[in-house]
């Protein structure tokens, strides 16, 4: 059975899949090589998707390794943060009216993240990717972005020879190099990090128009799937409770929401459709789809993500973000207080924020761990 790991995206948020990580190398034998012979990520979770695949060791090395960057991870590390750099992205903004919504210099954005470029660029051997397909232990690593031109959700990937592209409506897979530009093209959230430039089109976070996240893996041989999400909607109050408001929607409850509706929404409506796929794949026998020449198959699946809302964690660790960007989400509303906390948890690469998120991960998995093994058990 080929299991491939699925991490979405979310900015700080996937610090959460680290925890998961780690607590699953701990339930998994040490013997292990590699249970995912398929990795796929997006935005941030491609980060973690390529640390994992570019590892020469084997899985618990390779999440140790992801775990030490993240636990020594700072702010300063991910973006630009002085009072003259926010002021800086706010000026680029503006004058970009006087040039028909373009930037002059660069792609335009609120932040700057070439202290990004720097921090993956030394931690992660790209290298490292074709010995690992060559060695039979990888079969095929995939990150998404999105094509500002065309506006098609475009799965980068790197594996066996045997493995083609694909296209479908909005969205297709393209055979190449991965290369530290794919990295950071997946993880450009609008508006707050640069586009970057792929030959010849711009991409951007690859959460955007991404319409079936769960795509990739069963394009590139998938038969099961470990999905590490980022939302808290587990633990989210049922739809038909009404939630009081204390004022009219802040900008940053508003940016918020746009936000979730790309990282999060996306991948749970795609895994609803799967599960619903599955109950009626079951109804038909194996023979029957067989001679009808009924090629969907059920996949076996598990899903982890969030028994807490982040959105709650994040509120609480606000107040450790510099005082420049502090000053920014407060001034929008992206706060506990002003309801946009949300928005500031894609931000929050501080160590407090990314302590919890793995903490939390670790229990998740954890409380799961005999369902884990049954799991990887078939």
């Amino acid at each position: 059975m080929k299991t491939a790991l699925i991490l979405s995206g979310g900015g700080a948020r996937a610090a959460y899949q680290v925890g998961v990580l780690q607590a699953l190398a701990d339930v998994l034998p040490d013997s292990c090589e590699n249970p995912f012979p398929i990795i796929c990520g997006t935005s941030a979770g491609a980060i973690n998707a390529l640390a994992i695949a570019a590892h020469k060791g084997n899985f618990k090395s390779a999440v140790n390794a992801l775990a030490y960057m993240w636990q020594n991870l700072d702010i300063g590390q991910v973006y630009l943060h002085g009072w003259s750099d926010i002021f800086k992205g706010l000026g680029y903004l503006g004058l970009s009216l006087f040039n028909e919504g373009m930037g002059r210099r660069r792609p335009l954005s609120l932040l700057d993240n070439a202290p990004l470029w720097n921090l993956l660029g030394s931690k992660i051997n790209f290298e490292n990717i074709n010995h690992s397909i060559d060695s039979g232990k990888l079969l095929a690593v995939s990150v998404s972005a999105m094509g500002y031109t065309s506006g098609h959700s475009v799965s980068f990937f790197q594996g066996d020879p045997m493995l083609q592209g694909w296209s479908r409506y909005r969205r297709s897979g393209v055979a190449t190099q991965l290369r530290l530009e794919h990295l950071l093209a997946s993880s450009a959230i609008p508006t707050i990090f640069p586009a970057v430039r792929i030959n010849r089109e711009y991409f951007g976070d690859g959460a955007l128009r991404q319409l079936a996240p769960i795509s990739p893996a069963l394009h590139l041989g998938a038969d099961a799937l470990f999905v590490v999400g980022v939302s808290g909607n587990r633990s989210a109050p049922k739809a038909n409770r009404r939630v009081p408001h204390r004022h009219s929607p802040s900008m940053g409850q508003i940016i918020g929401h746009l936000f979730n509706s790309a990282f999060v929404d996306a991948l749970e409506g795609d895994l609803e459709h799967m599960q619903r796929m599955n109950e009626l794949l079951k109804l038909i026998p194996e023979d029957v789809r067989m001679r009808e020449g009924i090629l969907l198959r059920p996949v076996d699946n598990m899903v982890i993500s969030p028994s807490y809302p982040i959105d709650g964690i994040a509120g609480r660790n606000v107040r450790y973000l510099p005082k420049s960007l502090r000053f920014f989400l407060r001034a929008i509303g992206a706060t506990a207080k002003g309801g946009g906390a949300t928005a500031a948890s894609y931000l929050l690469f501080s160590n407090e924020f990314i302590t919890e998120l793995m903490a939390l991960g670790r229990e998740d998995t954890l409380a799961e761990a005999d369902n884990i093994r049954a799991f990887f058990a078939k």
